[in-house]
């Protein structure tokens, strides 16, 4: 199975770049995992609509076509942890090649790009900056891996 994020933003030396590039390590071990970072569009704020439109058109050369499409934004489905290794399980039981989880940048996602969603999914009910949406999925999808394989990461039923 593959899984590729693709998001929005800078690439800074930071502690969230170190510990997101823990969990992309760890979750190499259970599937074909690819990171993707895309430039944002350095617009003002007025220009909004443009940014989204460019950083869409970016993040859509970025996403293969046979993945399904996961788009991460606020109004998104709330999944718990269980939930996101059902829909991982699912797929590998059906034979689907992988999936593709796109994190907008700060005006969020084009609307061409959430219509072609295969599912909306929500981090949070809170706004979270790209650094940090990156880091809690990609331990979320570690942690879904851990479940399915039955190893002792998740302590829960």
């Amino acid at each position: 199975m593959r899984i590729l994020v693709a998001s929005v933003g800078r690439d800074r030396a930071t502690a969230l770049r170190r510990a997101t590039e823990e969990y992309e390590d760890r979750l190499r071990r259970y599937v074909r995992f690819e990171a993707v970072l895309v430039d944002p569009a350095r617009l003002p704020d007025a220009r909004a609509r443009e940014a989204r439109e460019r950083e869409g058109a970016a993040l859509k050369r970025r996403l293969p076509g046979e993945l399904d499409f996961i788009a991460l934004t606020r109004e998104g489905e709330r999944w718990t942890t269980r939930d996101l290794a059902d829909y991982l399980d699912d797929m590998r039981t059906y034979g689907r090649p992988g999936a593709a989880f796109a994190i907008g940048g700060a005006h969020g996602l084009a609307p061409g790009l959430l219509a072609r969603a295969r599912t909306r999914l929500a981090l949070s009910d809170m706004t979270l900056p790209h650094e940090v949406a990156r880091l809690v999925l990609t331990e979320q999808l570690y942690r879904a891996a851990t479940i399915l394989r039955g190893e002792p990461y998740h302590k829960g039923p």
